[in-house]
């Protein structure tokens, strides 16, 4: 692949490291901003010594279908190293839903097919609320009107509670919508139920192979129908928050509902099964369980013969899963690419969390490397623990990783991820995530000092927002007051807000400037301010560079 080179007078003698970290979003400086309490002197510091500026992070900016949709870790680094913005998961399975493209499929009629017959059951698995981020419930109200149609009599719904894109207690919103809903069709004769549910990070979406017995516990409960048995998900869900005190719906262990004694909708031979989340990363290794007949990640104890779809191809190189509804972006000419073209030595780390963020994601939804001999990847092991409970993560050891590959000159570009700002912010616990934020500025300065030290440049942003909102807001833009409680109500989704853009540059001798925009620059734009401070010029079709030269 060319890549023109016209910028070499920008070019440093040492390296470009791109610090995104995850989370840190800009705000209103009030008592729920963890970003703004947080004792922060090296982004402060930053913030008034160097070149910066704001990035939209959210809605249109990264492919979303509205600016009313919320960004996330998934869609921002596709954005980031793609430096073009494509119309992502949300957009595209609404558009394919509503055309009426995915009934009309093959897939579809298969899925359909055997349950329309009698005897099979069709089963929809999928995060139920409407983030938007991993899925939407209307997606699915819209699937199961359609079956109905193609005469499905008999459906099943295993339910993952989310707590996290949306109110961390908001569950029961969405199993007396889905309930309500269900209600027309049994009424008619259906034998349409929830089958089973749990807590998003206890129960089937786990990431990056971090805890497998994450999805065992959904196998047990999804297929199995041996998790602890409640008469319905109501009843489930109350009970089980009123035994684990202060418990968030995304930690709510796994449940069978139950009739009789028997699980209503366990999955068997010549079932259909659909999984409803268009998000890939806590896709995946469910999909695999399906999908893998030599499986051995965990014993599946029964391997159903089923049709398995997932709702999009979560990992093109991989092919999972080997059937989906919806055709995923199709991502081209990163940023990642065109530098490995060029000779650009490069090199990717984060802990587990996020490892896959700044490899698959940034690199366009693609999990092989564009060259072997000049790129390096580096996974850092993440804790098996709550992230409230020991906030800095893994921070340091992925800053021991970043000062060591400046130092020795083998890098060009250097990319890292500090999780901290969005896995804690998710756990909606304010003081916890004031330390995550503290923990990311004290490993900053040992980034920074090494940056300076060896004549380079470093480039700080995020993908979203999430620890800057750890309370929710009145339209007004105070903070939401539980009336029953008199306190703050937490919130643990990721926000509107946009995020920092940075540039560290201690030999700065004004040979580029911030660029004028008529509308603010997202993050698409970061990818041709890179190939810039690199010495390249951005392909053509890139977003224009943040900065330009003077």
């Amino acid at each position: 692949m060319n890549t023109l080179v016209s910028n070499a007078a920008i070019k440093k003698k040492g390296p470009l490291v791109l610090v995104i970290m995850d989370g840190f979003g800009i705000g209103k400086n009030n008592e729920g901003n963890a970003y703004f309490l947080a004792r922060k002197p090296n982004l402060d510091m930053l913030s008034r010594k160097y070149m910066n500026t704001r990035l939209r992070a959210h809605g249109v900016a990264v492919g979303l279908p509205s600016n009313s949709d919320m960004g996330n870790s998934e869609v921002g680094h596709n954005a980031l190293g793609a430096g073009r913005i494509y119309e992502q998961g949300a957009k595209l399975v609404t558009k394919a839903i509503e055309s009426g493209a995915m009934y009309n499929g093959d897939l579809w009629k298969s899925l359909v097919a055997r349950p329309a017959e009698g005897g099979a059951t069709l089963h929809f698995i999928g995060l139920l609320s409407d983030g938007n981020v991993h899925s939407h419930i209307d997606h699915l109200l819209m699937m199961i009107e359609q079956a109905a149609k193609d005469g499905v009599k008999k459906i099943r719904l295993h339910i993952l509670l989310d707590g996290r894109d949306v109110p961390e207690t908001s569950a029961l919103v969405y199993v007396d919508r889905l309930e309500e809903f269900l209600k027309k069709f049994t009424d008619s004769g259906l034998d349409y139920r929830i089958a089973s549910g749990g807590g998003r990070m206890v129960t089937t979406m786990d990431r990056y192979e971090a805890d497998w017995n994450i999805v065992k516990r959904g196998w047990d409960a999804h297929v199995l129908g041996k998790a602890r048995p409640f008469p319905s998900a109501r009843q489930a869900i109350e009970t089980l928050r009123g035994e684990i005190h202060g418990i968030t719906d995304q930690y709510l262990p796994s449940f069978t509902i139950v009739e009789d004694g028997t699980p209503v909708g366990p999955i068997v031979d010549g079932d259909s099964v659909i999984l409803a989340n268009f998000r890939g990363d806590r896709a995946m290794e469910i999909s695999r369980a399906f999908d893998e007949k030599d499986f051995t990640c965990f014993n599946r104890e029964r391997y159903p013969d089923v049709i398995y779809a997932g709702m999009m191809e979560y990992d093109g190189d991989l092919k999972i899963p080997k059937k989906y509804l919806v055709f995923p972006p199709h991502i081209e000419h990163t940023v990642s690419e065109y530098l490995a073209g060029a000779g650009c030595r490069q090199y990717a780390v984060s802990e587990t969390q996020k490892y896959g963020h700044v490899t698959y994601f940034w690199n366009g939804n693609r999990s092989e490397k564009f060259n072997e001999k000049l790129e390096t990847y580096e996974e850092i092991e993440s804790d098996k623990v709550q992230f409230d409970q020991r906030p800095w993560m893994k921070a340091a050891e992925i800053t021991d990783k970043v000062v060591e590959a400046i130092r020795n000159g083998a890098y060009d570009f250097i990319r890292l991820n500090f999780p901290n700002g969005d896995m804690v912010g998710h756990t909606g616990n304010l003081s916890a995530a004031i330390i995550a934020a503290e923990t990311v500025d004290l490993c900053l300065k040992r980034i920074l000092d090494a940056v300076e030290e060896t004549h380079g440049r470093a480039l700080i942003t995020a993908d979203h927002g999430n620890l800057e909102e750890m309370y929710e807001l009145e339209k007004d833009g105070k903070i939401k007051i539980d009336s029953k409680t008199g306190y703050p109500v937490r919130k643990t989704s990721h926000t509107l807000n946009p995020v920092p853009f940075i540039i560290f540059d201690p030999g700065f001798k004004n040979e580029y400037r911030l660029r004028d925009f008529d509308d603010p620059p997202g993050l698409a734009n970061v990818a041709a301010t890179i190939l810039i401070l690199l010495g390249y010029d951005a392909p053509e079709g890139y977003l224009p560079s943040i900065i330009e030269p003077a």
